[in-house]
């Protein structure tokens, strides 16, 4: 591999694509600076005068569950350079990085991960044909005939692939149909989360970048969605930069690749993959130069902002009035309400869903409860509840709701790339509510035990609880779908109007400069200014819409007039009291009630490491071989899982007394395992590592391994000594290195 980018990336070539990605980031990031003006005086406007959201109904947690670890397993690792499949022992952490050890017993003695894989901007191939016609796509010229040796072969007919169109490409697969499953759903996790990498709470850099994005790329008349924005700002720097510099490259590199058409295809993937970090590391040292500049003159903006608020918001509205005049005209309203109803369809039965999974693992637990062990079991049920929103297996029948979204014959008029990008976002909202709905649930619940009930109250008072929750989630979920079908609605719209309006109308904003005062020029931009007359005129008629369809009662949804102000006054001062640890305070100690001595600042950091809280667990036994022929897996015991079966069951008042039922499903077991009357005890929950073996001079992460924030890709223990070209290699060990 060193050969190839040797010879295709020499010093002179390494120069032009440091020149032209300086020249790029240069221009992008003018435009960074002006927007971050603009959204400073947004933000400051919005904290005056509020927005007159509903309130919500449910709570949030404050202390997210950063100790939880989402999957551990074994899968097969192809290494490109050996050519060889090796069996890696790997988790998902709560940052949702895909960590791979060399073994579990490596992961156990704290020995550094092999690789730390950020998944953001991949997508999940499940057969190698995917994977040869996406590289074939990639490479014009270089689909291997038929009957040639393809670039990948699996040993199984279940592989897992992430591929990236810049970054190296992750080759994994498994032994079973239902392994493959499984992963699946775990990486689509990662993706989904990791896509998701610009803080929402970030009121001012955030909103800044991505209207620099969307402002950049109406500069080079791209509109529309883009499909690569997703992690964080510098990996969708990088990935502006690949947008442009990538088919360049290919042009001039592509004809000079030597040897047969899968060779090639390999060889393109070094050079991208070399290319794309050489990329990222430049964008991350010219970002964050202008990040820190825009942040050392903040101060004096906001100055400028508080004295002079009133007459700025004046400025811009008469700068307003004079663009509606001459610009503005409506090109979308006829297709408003097929678009929505689009959105509306898989949303609605995505969030449907959602309800009808938190009802019945709450049913569950309350059955598990009537008929095994109280609240001596509580403790062990609630903790598996409580991470019930980051269990990838429990959550795909929620999150493959949205996978029927299609948007046909209005993709291409509006020029939507993609609706990846609002089937991610819903999944996160539906995460979201789930999380919200079990941690009101959790709260409610904790304050009902502070009665000491007993075992037939507690089942009374859950049942109570759940039903509360109920409602609220209602209320919430009808909240949260309309926001998401006014925000989808504008993405989809607003692009293609401005760009249906840009012949006319673009040629007339300069003389508006004029209106503009010299010292408001930060805060007010004539390009703002007029996609907000623009989307001013589009929201009146999505608006309409939305309340039309709230009023038609078609997916659940409570008119606006609809308001639930107060239903629970001093349920948000529950929320202000520490985080409720269910496995200390309601262990399985005979107690009850009784708290553990323990507390977790006494806890060594082994012992940290050790209780770290998985969410669920597959491990296989590591010293199996690949098989050629995959066993038929048998049949999970029955289970009531239809939400009716499941009221039926509790109106039938089971006794403590009574059987338990077939397979009652335990929180936190995995899909397809049969459920075990029993958690597992703490000590064989493998200890998470931490990244001081990676990262030298770092202060101690008593968490598990976090992913990188260094490229979208992977980083490995050891930096080779060629920090230049970016390559990955593995030694005679089998120790992969980097850079």
């Amino acid at each position: 591999m060193g050969d190839v980018l040797s010879t295709h990336l020499d010093d002179a070539r390494r120069q032009h694509i440091a020149e032209k990605t300086g020249k790029i980031l240069t221009e992008f990031l003018q435009f960074y600076e002006d927007q971050y003006g603009v959204a400073l005086f947004n933000s400051m406007r919005h904290e005056i005068e509020g927005t007159g959201l509903p309130q919500a109904q449910l709570l949030w947690r404050k202390v997210p569950l950063d100790e939880r670890i989402v999957f551990s397993g074994n899968l097969f690792q192809h290494q490109e350079d050996s050519k060889k499949w090796r069996n890696r022992f790997s988790l998902v952490p709560h940052n949702y990085g895909l960590v791979l050890y060399e073994n579990k017993a490596a992961y156990e003695r704290q020995v550094p991960p092999r690789a730390v894989i950020n998944s953001a901007g991949y997508k999940i191939l499940t057969s190698v044909d995917q994977y040869l016609e996406l590289i074939g796509n990639s490479l014009p010229g270089t689909t291997a005939k038929s009957g040639s040796a393809p670039i990948l072969k699996c040993p199984t007919q279940f592989p897992l692939i992430l591929w990236h169109p810049y970054a190296r490409h992750y080759y994994f697969c498994m032994m079973t149909e239902a392994e493959q499953d499984k992963w699946q759903a775990v990486l689509q996790d990662c993706i989904r989360h990791c896509n998701n990498g610009i803080p929402e709470d970030s009121k001012v850099e955030g909103p800044a970048f991505t209207d620099a994005i969307r402002m950049y790329r109406q500069s080079k008349e791209l509109y529309g969605t883009w499909e690569m924005l997703c992690g964080n700002e510098v990996q969708i720097l990088s990935n502006l930069v690949m947008e442009e510099l990538g088919p360049e490259l290919k042009a001039e590199l592509g004809p000079r690749l030597k040897g047969k058409p899968q060779e090639r295809q390999r060889q393109w993937i070094q050079i991208s993959d070399a290319v794309y970090h050489m990329v990222y590391e430049q964008a991350k040292a010219r970002f964050e130069e202008v990040l820190s500049k825009v942040q050392q003159v903040q101060p004096a903006m906001q100055a400028v902002i508080r004295t002079d608020m009133d007459q700025i918001i004046t400025s811009k509205e008469h700068l307003a009035s004079k663009i509606r005049e001459v610009c503005v005209r409506n090109h979308v309203q006829p297709y408003i309400p097929s678009i929505l109803e689009a959105l509306m369809v898989p949303t609605s039965q995505g969030f449907t869903e959602v309800r009808d999974v938190f009802f019945k693992e709450v049913t569950d637990m309350n059955l598990n409860v009537i008929n095994e062990g109280g609240i001596d079991k509580l403790g062990e049920y609630m903790e598996k509840l409580s991470r019930l929103a980051y269990h990838p297996l429990k959550m795909q029948s929620c999150y493959e709701k949205m996978e029927s979204l299609r948007l046909d014959g209005l993709q291409q008029r509006f020029d939507v790339s993609s609706t990846s990008v609002f089937k991610q976002r819903a999944q996160i909202h539906m995460r979201e509510q789930m999380d919200n709905a079990v941690y009101t649930f959790e709260t409610l619940l904790h304050q009902e035990l502070g009665k000491g009930p007993t075992k037939e109250e507690l089942c009374k008072s859950i049942q109570r609880v759940l039903e509360r929750v109920l409602k609220k989630y209602d209320y919430d979920s009808s909240s949260v779908r309309k926001r998401f079908f006014r925000e989808a609605l504008l993405q989809i719209s607003i692009p293609f109007l401005l760009k249906k309006l840009a012949p006319t109308c673009k040629s007339e904003l300069p003389r508006f400069q004029e209106l503009i005062f010299e010292d408001f020029a930060r805060f007010i931009l004539v390009e703002n200014t007029y996609e907000e007359v623009v989307l001013q005129t589009v929201m009146k008629d999505i608006l309409q819409a939305v309340k039309e369809a709230a009023v038609q009662r078609k997916h659940n949804l409570y008119r606006d007039s609809m308001v639930m102000h107060n239903s629970d006054p001093n349920l948000h001062l529950l929320a202000e009291g520490a985080p409720i640890d269910w496995g200390e305070e309601y262990s399985n100690s005979g107690g009850g009630g009784s708290p553990s001595p323990s507390t977790p600042e006494s806890a060594t950091l082994s012992e940290k490491r050790r209780r770290a809280k998985q969410v669920v667990s597959v491990v296989q036994d590591e010293e199996v071989g690949l098989p050629f022929e995959a066993s038929p897996e048998s049949p999970p015991p029955a289970s009531p899982d239809g939400v009716t079966e499941i009221r039926g069951l509790l109106a039938q008042g089971l006794r403590p007394e009574s059987p338990p039922p077939a397979g009652p499903l335990l929180n936190g077991a995995p899909a397809g395992e049969s459920p075990q009357p029993k958690a597992a005890p703490e000590a064989s929950s493998p200890p998470a590592s931490p990244l001081q073996h990676l990262l030298p001079g770092k202060a101690v992460d008593l968490g598990p391994p976090k992913p990188s924030d260094q490229e979208t890709g992977e980083q490995v223990s050891s930096p080779s000594s060629h920090p230049a070209l970016h390559t990955t290699t593995e030694d005679s060990a089998g120790v992969q290195t980097e850079f």
